[in-house]
Formats: C-alpha cells, sequence, structure tokens
C-alpha cells in the first residue's frame, strides 16, 4: 500500500470540529438552507435518524450553555457559516444565542423521527415568506446529498452510501500490518495533521483539567490524585487527559478538536492516552507523532467495518487505537500490537452508546484505562485466547467479529435505548 494512500486516508478522516458532529451536522444542514431562503423563518422542521437524534439529544452546543436539536438548527439557521462545514458554529454571537432560543420558545423548530433505515441521515426544511428549501445529510457528517429548493431539486450531490469520506477502496487495503510498517517508515512531514491532532486534542484535554464541564471526570480524577487517593502513575494520567477532554467537548467548550472518523470524542480518545503514556514514558517528539498516527489508523481501520454510528459505544474502537500507540510506545511490535487489539476488544467489547453526552467522559475513560492495561499485558506477549468468547487467533478477525455485534447484532437495542431517552420522565 502507497505511503500516498495512508496521507489520504489520514486527510479524509481526520477533521477539525467545533462541537459534538451530530448536533453540528444538523446545523449544517439548516445553515445552507437558510442560504437559499430570505426573509423571516416561519418553521423549521428537522426530520432525523434514530442515530442522529441519539447523539444530538443531550450534548452541549459550544459557546452557549445550551442543548437541544431544535435549538441547533434554529442557531444553525440564523448563525452558522455552512462554508465552514464541521466549524459551522464558529461565529455565533450572544444575539444569535438569544434569538435562537427565542424561535425554540415559539415552537418554530420542531424534531420528528425519520422513516428511514439509513443510519446518518439529516434532513432539515426552513420555511420563509411562503417560500422553502429542504437539505438532506447522509452516511457522513458533512454529505450533503439533496437540496431542494421550492419544489425544484437544484443540486444531488454528495456521494450515496458515503459513510466515510476515503474510499472504500483505500479502506479495504488497510491492514494491521500494512498500518505498523506505514507508522515505522513514513517522513514526519507527512503526518502534519497528526501533529495537529496531538496539539487541539491536548489542549482540549488541558482545558477540561482547568475548567469546570460537565460531570468533571478528569478533573476529579486529577483532583484524586494530588490529594493522594488515586496513584500518580501513567493509567490515572491518561484518564484524567482523556476523559477531562470529552468532558470539555460533551458540555460544549469553544475549543476545536481534530474528530476521527467523524466524531470529536474518538478522536480525543485515540489521541490523548497515547499523549499521555508518552509524556510518563519519557518519548521523543518522533516518537509519540509515530504512536499517535498508528493510533488514527487502527480506529479508522476498524471504524470502516463498524460504521459511522452503532447501537455500541465508538471510544471502544478507539480506545483500541490509543492501546496499539501504547504498545508501539512500550517498545512493541506487530504480535505486541495484535496483542493490545486481542486484548482490549476481548474487554470492553458490548459498552452501550445512549447518546452523546456528559456522561461519555466516564466511558472514554474507562476505555482509557483498558487501553493501558490491555497494552502493558500486550508488550508481555499476554494475550487474550481464541478459546475465549469471540476472540480469533487472528487480531483481523477478531476485529471482523467485533463489526458484526456492532451491525447485526444490536438494532433492537438501539431503538429500547431511543425509546427510554424519548419518553423518560425528566
Amino acid at each position: 500500500m502507497k505511503t500516498e494512500t495512508f496521507i489520504s486516508i489520514l486527510s479524509d478522516e481526520l477533521v477539525v470540529a467545533l462541537g459534538c458532529t451530530e448536533p453540528v451536522a444538523i446545523a449544517l444542514a439548516a445553515a445552507k438552507a437558510r442560504t437559499y431562503v430570505d426573509g423571516k423563518i416561519d418553521k423549521i422542521t428537522v426530520r432525523a435518524s434514530a442515530g442522529i437524534i441519539k447523539n444530538a439529544l443531550a450534548v452541549g452546543i459550544p459557546g452557549t450553555g445550551q442543548t437541544g436539536i431544535d435549538f441547533v438548527a434554529a442557531l444553525g439557521a440564523i448563525a452558522g457559516n455552512a462554508e465552514k462545514q464541521l466549524e459551522v458554529l464558529a461565529d455565533i454571537n450572544p444575539s444569535a444565542i438569544a434569538e435562537a432560543r427565542a424561535m425554540v420558545e415559539q415552537g418554530i423548530a420542531v424534531v420528528h423521527l425519520a422513516e428511514t433505515a439509513i443510519k446518518l441521515y439529516i434532513e432539515v426544511m426552513i420555511e420563509a415568506q411562503q417560500r422553502y428549501a429542504k437539505v438532506v445529510i447522509t452516511d457522513n457528517h458533512t454529505n450533503i446529498t439533496l437540496i431542494e429548493v421550492d419544489g425544484k431539486i437544484v443540486d444531488t450531490g454528495g456521494c450515496a452510501n458515503a459513510s466515510f469520506k476515503s474510499s472504500k477502496e483505500e479502506r479495504s487495503a488497510l491492514t494491521i500490518d500494512s498500518i505498523v510498517d506505514f507508522v515505522h517508515t513514513v517522513d514526519l512531514g507527512e503526518l502534519h495533521l497528526v501533529k495537529q491532532s496531538i496539539e487541539l486534542n491536548r489542549k482540549a484535554g488541558l482545558d477540561g483539567l482547568t475548567h469546570s464541564y460537565g460531570l468533571e471526570v478528569g478533573k476529579t480524577i486529577k483532583e484524586n490524585v494530588q490529594r493522594g487517593i488515586l496513584s500518580d502513575d501513567l493509567i490515572s494520567h491518561a484518564m484524567a487527559l482523556a476523559a477531562a477532554g470529552s468532558d470539555a467537548r460533551m458540555a460544549g467548550s469553544t475549543l476545536p478538536v481534530m474528530a476521527n472518523s467523524g466524531s470529536g470524542n474518538q478522536g480525543i480518545a485515540a489521541t490523548n492516552p497515547v499523549v499521555a503514556a508518552a509524556e510518563r514514558l519519557g518519548a521523543s517528539e518522533e516518537q509519540l507523532i509515530r504512536a499517535v498516527a498508528l493510533s488514527h489508523l487502527v480506529t479508522i481501520h476498524i471504524k470502516s467495518k463498524f460504521g459511522r454510528l452503532s447501537a455500541l459505544c465508538g471510544v471502544t474502537v478507539s480506545g483500541t487505537g490509543a492501546s496499539c500507540g501504547i504498545t508501539y510506545l512500550l517498545g512493541g511490535g506487530k504480535p505486541e500490537i495484535r496483542a493490545a487489539i486481542q486484548n482490549m476488544l476481548g474487554n470492553v467489547t458490548g459498552m452501550m452508546c445512549d447518546g452523546a453526552k456528559g456522561g461519555c467522559a466516564m466511558k472514554v475513560a474507562t476505555c482509557t484505562s483498558a487501553a493501558v492495561q490491555s497494552a502493558l499485558l500486550a508488550s508481555k506477549g499476554k494475550s487474550i485466547s481464541s478459546t475465549n468468547g469471540f476472540i480469533e487467533n487472528d487480531a483481523e478477525k477478531t476485529i471482523d467479529n467485533f463489526c458484526r455485534i456492532g451491525n447485526e447484532a444490536t438494532s433492537e437495542m438501539d431503538k429500547l435505548v431511543l425509546e427510554m431517552m424519548l419518553n423518560k420522565e425528566l
């Protein structure tokens, strides 16, 4: 596999994002629709798939102190800049926030569950001055597949079934061995996006450790280390930095992060545990960049089979990538990296996704702890045996089994979880 292909995959799947990608994608659709209709907005109608609603329902909207699909759709229509893609909400101001709140209170923005088999589906229709514009996003968070204005189809761009920006042919060529070979040999100058992911995601983690966001999972770990209740070791350091990044992101921090495969939390969870491990192990900058590149690529490799959205938590995937990166820092080669994958998937598989929200930071902490433990075992040549559950002798086959569980065995669970989320008493 050529170096250019790996660089292309990284360029497509590592994307700077401001705010959780599901509500941001809704804002993007609304901002795009608004460019086609002028005047006072009479109504905004959002129709979205179950996975989108689940992940957009309770997460903080950057710089607003607000949550809500209706709110973010209104905000995107009022002040969103569609040209900025996943940074669509970068230019919002207090007056726009107040106007969006007022629209929600007036019932102008409404949300419905779309009747679709597409896992990632967003449809936003804006009605104004007896005109309307409808924008549809499918399969990935910036893939606009339909623009309709006043009954006329203006654009049918985007790519059908384009769950990933990189091509299926490129991703199908990814293997554990080819990823490790690439990481060992690539010129560091080619990995500028990986370096940027380290800078952005570490900064988000430090922000979460400094300020009070959400559940303060990362900050609480750090405080208890300082109190002597928790050990000041690699696991605690990694858990704190990774969870704090998720605390900040889920609570609506205005700092951008580098997303992996459409998820900022996955980007943070693939990056910060490796950064923390490098700090504690005294690794060089080169070793850190190569280790994080390994983590990102393993995450992309698994996610390409696992899918953009699932009933299972995506941080289990990026935690597996992080474990590979930490194993690399511990001196591990291909056998040890395969062992890390076996250990992680034999441990955290089955962690349920119940939407994007403050509690995600605890799942990030859990998967980070497992990532370090799995790497430490793998570096000693210890691997969960193929006699255990769905684990195979070949880590690639274990990945396939894991993805089958996520894709084939969880649809009813996803429906049940969404029903509970929509019908609970608050």
